[in-house]
């Protein structure tokens, strides 16, 4: 037989049958049986549509969102953008939306750094340092996570007020008012510099490209270390050196009863996000185990053959393997984090599930209120689950 014939590309093809409008041929039962469905579908939105504005029309219930742009009232008492009570409904949810993003990012990072080594730790040969970690995962993914979140923010309650305030280190504070932590003023120098560090990144990433494509020419490798040391470190302390290397740290310090100056965590974030990361973090730490099982055993063997420690061959070799079994499983964690976060509510933190909930009870607006929520949640959970799949489909393996 020659090749060519042996080619499933050319291969004949079975001549297609043409589409009868009967029942007996399955493609038109196919396509009716869609159409219905479809149909119903649209057919019980349509009667819910109407249903609700007949009802909120009996009742002389305004609709539309011409609420944002009236005035909200509604004292918040953190936020991340300025705002009063004399601005907007949009504006008061705007700062919802950010305090919902601050929680998740931060917890996000903490959790995956917590859970990763906790992973690890479960696997360690130290029987103590194993047991524990085994024994904190299972505790903590025990137990209902608003409980948790109840139980870290009435300790918080119960500390010290800022004359007994708990001091571990010079210029932090631990008290029933929260957390203070020393900072600095930020000033056109540090913009600029930062500028500069983002630039820098950019630029090590570039040359990193270009050298492994010089690699692939002439097969010399070039380190990529000095540059980026060079762009990233370097770069950004010198723009911030020309400019007057302006740095004015702002320590915290007990004037009155309360403290003045630094950075202030609220009892209410502060015990949302301890609850959040330390939840989280026992359930990434078994998708971390899991993937870590699960590259053969061969893979260990072979790096330490070649005299690597076992620090090394967990960086270098089975982390980078496990990732193709965590990212998938660890995405949900993520998107987990963002929406246990409206339980926020139940400790006072200021979310936008909290904001949006008060909205609707001064504006009656309870169908657009619910509507944003959905929206909000919606849109961080589509983009985190979008990033996750683009990073997971990057660092699959390509058969060839």
């Amino acid at each position: 037989m020659s090749d060519v014939s042996a080619d499933p590309r050319f291969a004949r093809q079975a001549p297609r049958r043409p589409l009868r409008l009967s029942w007996s041929d399955e493609r038109v039962r196919n396509i009716v049986w869609q159409v219905l469905v479809v149909g119903a579908v649209l057919a019980v939105f349509y009667w819910l549509y109407r249903n609700t504005s007949y009802n909120l029309e009996v009742r002389r219930i305004a609709t539309g969102f011409g609420f944002l742009e009236r005035e909200a009232g509604l004292p918040i008492a953190e936020s991340l953008i300025e705002y009063d009570p004399s601005m907007t409904y949009f504006r008061a949810l705007l700062v919802g939306v950010l305090n919902t993003l601050k929680v998740a990012v931060v917890g996000i990072v903490l959790a995956t750094i917590l859970g990763t080594l906790l992973g690890i730790a479960r696997l360690s040969r130290n029987w103590l340092l194993a047991r524990i970690a085994g024994a904190y995962v299972e505790i903590v993914r025990d137990l209902p996570l608003l409980l948790q979140l109840l139980f870290w923010y009435a300790l918080l309650q119960a500390l010290p007020g800022p004359r007994q305030a708990l001091n571990p280190v010079e210029g932090v504070f631990l008290s029933n008012r929260g957390l203070k932590l020393p900072s600095f003023r930020w000033e056109d120098a540090h913009g600029w510099a930062l500028i500069a560090f983002v630039l820098g990144v950019v630029g090590t990433f570039l040359y990193r490209r270009w050298a492994r494509a010089r690699q692939m020419q002439d097969g010399q490798p070039r380190p990529v270390w000095p540059v980026g040391v060079a762009l990233m470190g370097a770069l950004p302390l010198a723009v911030w050196w020309a400019l007057g290397a302006p740095f004015q740290p702002d320590i915290p310090f007990l004037r009155g009863f309360n403290f003045q100056g630094g950075l202030t965590v609220s009892p209410e974030f502060f015990a949302l996000l301890l609850g959040l990361t330390l939840y989280t973090a026992g359930f990434i730490a078994e998708i971390v185990r899991a993937g870590i099982l699960a590259v053969n055993q061969g893979q260990w063997e072979a790096a330490q053959a070649l005299g690597l420690p076992r620090g090394r061959v967990m960086s270098l070799v089975v982390l980078p393997q496990a990732l193709r079994v965590i990212i998938p499983p660890m995405t949900s964690q993520f998107l987990n984090i963002t929406k246990n976060s409206s339980l926020a509510v139940a400790i006072g933190y200021q979310d936008i599930v909290s904001i949006a909930n008060t909205t609707l009870n001064q504006t009656g607006q309870a169908i657009e209120g619910i509507a944003i929520i959905m929206l909000v949640y919606l849109t961080i959970s589509l983009s985190i689950s979008l990033f996750m799949n683009w990073y997971n489909a990057r660092i699959a393996l390509v058969e060839r």
